[in-house]
């Protein structure tokens, strides 16, 4: 080549541009999506976290293990049924309360729970309660007369279930 000749370079200069504009928006494209993506997940952690804190404060209590206070077996006379002949039932469950302090409640007003039964079991003809859907009934009330404040103005009793453990009709 001789000195005097110029040496072009190749059209292809706004190629370059062009590549450069394109790398920088997919670059600012990728950051705003992956900027939305995180904004959305935690967005919607800490607007969950929001939502849990007002129900707390609301007064729902936090699941807590459930506790349970067996009741001695006791016997009742039931109604007299159509043949008029005189029945018994012979009955002893467990109450499942709410937590320790329910439990401590109940154990501290057992003759009040006591005396309860006594009125609501000998008030029942065994034609009501010898079938398994007069127990679950029976239990149904149970929990009724149970949930019932043990001093007047009291607070209820979180009575949850009775579980009979021993139930015998003659």
């Amino acid at each position: 080549m001789k000195a005097d000749q110029k040496v072009e370079a190749p059209a292809g200069g706004g190629s370059k541009k062009l590549i450069i504009i394109i790398l920088a928006l997919v670059l600012v494209l990728g950051g705003g999506g992956a900027g939305a993506a995180w904004y959305f997940m935690h967005g919607q952690a800490d607007a969950e976290e929001h939502d849990d804190a007002p129900k707390k404060k609301k007064g729902k209590k936090a699941a807590t293990k459930p506790e349970y206070v067996p009741v001695e077996p006791f016997t009742v006379n039931l109604q007299p049924g159509e043949a008029g002949t005189d029945q018994y039932l012979q009955v002893a469950f467990t109450l499942q309360v709410g937590g320790v302090e329910e439990m401590a409640i109940v154990k501290d007003n057992m003759a009040k729970v006591r005396s309860r039964m006594l009125l609501l079991l000998s008030s029942k003809r065994a034609a009501d309660i010898n079938t398994p859907e007069g127990k679950v009934q029976l239990a149904k009330e149970i929990i009724a007369q149970l949930r019932e404040p043990f001093e007047d103005r009291g607070p209820q009793q979180e009575i949850e279930d009775v579980l009979f453990t021993s139930f015998i009709i003659q």
